[in-house]
C-alpha cells in the first residue's frame, strides 16, 4: 500500500473527517503531520471569532498524525514564522512516503518542505486561494507576487484544486491544466443531512425558546462577526423587512455594536457562537442562508456548504469563492454583488418565488452531494497509485 504523508499546521474541523475516510477506505495509507504542534491539540485562539476555539467533534480520531516540535516564538498559522519545525524533514523521512500532500505554502517549514523534497517524491498541494481580492489595476507589488507564487508553484508536481475560482488562480501562477485534479471543497455532509427528520422537533422547541415565528420566513446569518463578512447587512435587511425575521449567529469583534443596533428590533436576534455538533440545529432555524461577504480572504465559504446539506436556500456574494460552484441562481439561491442593495433584492427575489421557497433547499441538498468527502478521497487515492 503506498503512503501519503500530509501536512497542514493543526486539526480543523473541515479535514479532519477526510483523513479518517482515507484511512478507513484502506486505498492508501496515510500520515498527517501537524506543524503547529501539541500546542494546537486541543484548542486555539481564533482571533476571528475573539476566543480560545474548541470543537466539540473529534478530530484525532481513526487516522495516524503526530504533532511536530515547533519553535516558534509566536506559534501560529497566520504568518510565516509561526511554524518552525527543526525536524520535521526527518520525521517525514520516518514514515518513508511514496508522496507528499502539503496544505499551504506559506509558512517557514512548509516551504522548507516544498524545497527539500522537489524532485525525489510526488509533491500534491490543496489549497482554495483565489484572485477575488486582486486589484485589476497595474502595480509592481502584484507583479513581485505574481512572479513569487509562480516561483513558489514551481516546487510541486501537480495542484488539487477545489473550484472554479482556485483553479484559475493556480492556472495565473504557472499550474497547467495537466497538473490540476479537481477534489471539491467540502464538508461532511452526513453530519449536516438529516434524512430520517430526527432534528425537526429539537429545531421547533428552539423556536419556540427563541420565539422564532413560524409564519415569517426566517433569514439566517452564521460565522465569524467581522468586517469582511458584513453582518451589518443582515441588521439592515431587519430594519426595511419587518415582515422576515433575521437570526445572526457568532462572536468577534463588531459583536457589540451588533447587539447595540438590535436591542429595539423585534425582528432580529443574535446568538452566540454555536460549536459543530449544534450547527445543523442552527441551519434549520431558518429558511435562507445568507453569507454577503466582501472580502478579503473569503476564499471558499465553507457555511454554504453546510447550509445546502441542511436543505436551505443560499444567498452569497461573488467575494465568496465557492459561491460560483454552489448556487444556481433562481434555483437555489442567488449569487450577489457584496452590496446591501443587492442583497435585499435577491431576498426580495426569493419571497415573491413560492417555487423556490418549496423546492430551493431540495435544489441545494441534491447540488451538494457531488461536494463530498468521498470526491476528495477518491481522486487523492487515484492519484498516489498511479504513480
Amino acid at each position: 500500500m503506498k503512503r501519503i504523508a500530509i501536512i497542514t499546521t493543526h486539526p480543523i474541523q473541515y479535514y479532519a473527517p477526510l483523513y479518517k475516510l482515507l484511512a478507513e477506505r484502506k486505498n492508501i495509507e496515510l500520515k498527517v503531520f501537524y506543524t503547529w504542534g501539541e500546542g494546537a491539540k486541543n484548542n486555539v485562539f481564533d482571533p476571528g471569532f475573539g476566543k480560545q476555539r474548541e470543537w466539540d467533534i473529534p478530530l484525532l480520531e481513526g487516522y495516524a498524525y503526530e504533532f511536530v516540535k515547533n519553535i516558534s516564538k509566536s506559534p501560529g498559522s497566520s504568518h510565516f514564522k509561526g511554524i518552525i519545525n527543526p525536524d520535521i524533514v526527518e520525521r517525514i523521512n520516518s514514515f518513508r512516503p511514496n508522496a507528499l500532500l502539503v496544505q499551504g505554502w506559506a509558512f517557514h517549514s512548509h516551504l522548507k518542505i516544498l524545497r527539500k523534497f522537489k524532485g525525489k517524491i510526488p509533491i500534491y498541494f490543496r489549497g482554495d486561494s483565489t484572485l477575488l481580492d486582486e486589484s485589476p489595476s497595474f502595480s509592481l507589488k502584484k507583479i513581485a507576487r505574481r512572479i513569487f507564487l509562480t516561483w513558489v508553484y514551481r516546487h510541486i508536481d501537480k495542484a488539487f484544486y477545489v473550484g472554479t475560482n482556485n483553479k484559475a488562480y493556480y492556472l495565473r501562477h504557472g499550474i497547467i491544466n495537466d497538473q490540476l485534479v479537481y477534489t471539491p471543497h467540502a464538508i461532511d455532509n452526513n453530519r449536516f443531512f438529516d434524512s430520517n427528520n430526527t432534528d425537526a422537533s429539537q429545531v421547533v422547541q428552539w423556536k419556540k425558546e427563541l420565539s422564532i415565528p413560524t409564519n415569517k420566513v426566517a433569514v439566517l446569518f452564521a460565522g465569524k462577526l467581522e468586517k469582511k463578512k458584513n453582518p451589518f447587512f443582515i441588521v439592515e435587511a431587519a430594519k426595511k423587512m419587518p415582515h422576515l425575521f433575521f437570526i445572526i449567529v457568532g462572536n468577534g469583534i463588531l459583536e457589540q455594536e451588533i447587539k447595540d443596533q438590535i436591542q429595539n428590533l423585534s425582528n432580529c436576534i443574535l446568538l452566540p457562537f454555536q460549536n459543530q455538533s449544534k450547527m445543523p440545529l442552527v441551519y434549520r432555524l431558518a429558511d435562507i442562508f445568507v453569507l454577503p461577504s466582501q472580502g478579503p480572504g473569503e476564499t471558499w465559504g465553507l457555511a454554504i456548504n453546510e447550509a445546502m446539506s441542511c436543505g436551505r436556500l443560499i444567498i452569497a456574494s461573488n467575494k465568496c469563492g465557492g459561491s460560483i460552484d454552489l448556487i444556481a441562481n433562481g434555483e437555489n439561491g442567488y449569487i450577489i454583488e457584496p452590496t446591501l442593495n443587492s442583497t435585499l433584492d435577491a431576498l426580495n427575489k426569493i419571497i415573491d418565488n413560492p417555487w423556490m421557497l418549496e423546492n430551493g433547499g431540495v435544489a441545494s441538498i441534491k447540488k451538494i452531494q457531488d461536494f463530498s468527502y468521498a470526491h476528495i478521497a477518491e481522486a487523492i487515492e487515484n492519484e498516489i497509485n498511479q504513480n
